[in-house]
């Protein structure tokens, strides 16, 4: 017996826990950060330091796959910005990078080719997109179209509210 998945669909099967996402440039600057499980301010800075100084560390040649710790430590560079993910030890590393450039398409498509400025300029886009694709450290939504449509319908709404808002109340 043959199964076919379709690959929105296997995400949704297979999906990882995640503890975070970082988001940071090659210079070391955090532009976006994450976070699926509870931590303090002390323990986040450090988990950020020690993630920018492995990943930044490491050959361009190099396995996109860290062992930190308990966690797997997965991390995709796209033009000037790193991606990293942190997952569950006995999670599937394919699936998270999956994950990683799932979110860099949904990006892509919202700015047209998305770079580090659109990150820093746009950063509760990036969140907004963010939070509509994943929720809690899993998958929320795996087709492009319906995050798209999410989006676009929410840009929508906000541009109603600013119009509605810019004219004077009688």
């Amino acid at each position: 017996m043959c199964l076919i998945v379709a690959p929105s669909d296997l995400l949704v099967c297979l999906c990882c826990q995640m503890r975070f996402l970082l988001l940071f440039s090659r210079q070391g600057k955090l532009r976006l950060q994450k976070w699926f499980t509870p931590m303090s301010d002390r323990e986040k800075k450090k988990i950020i330091r020690d993630m920018t100084t492995m990943v930044l560390a490491r050959q361009p040649r190099s396995c996109n796959f860290l062992h930190w710790k308990d966690l797997k430590i997965i991390y995709k560079r796209y033009a000037s910005l790193y991606f990293c993910l942190a997952i569950e030890s006995q999670e599937n590393e394919l699936l998270a990078l999956e994950v990683i450039h799932r979110y860099v398409e949904l990006l892509d498509k919202y700015f047209g080719n998305v770079c580090e400025l659109d990150i820093i300029f746009n950063f509760e886009k990036a969140y907004f997109i963010l939070d509509e694709f994943l929720m809690g450290g899993e998958i929320q939504e795996t087709s492009k179209q319906v995050v798209n449509r999410c989006i676009e319908s929410s840009d929508m709404l906000q541009e109603t509210m600013e119009e509605y808002m810019s004219k004077p109340a009688f």
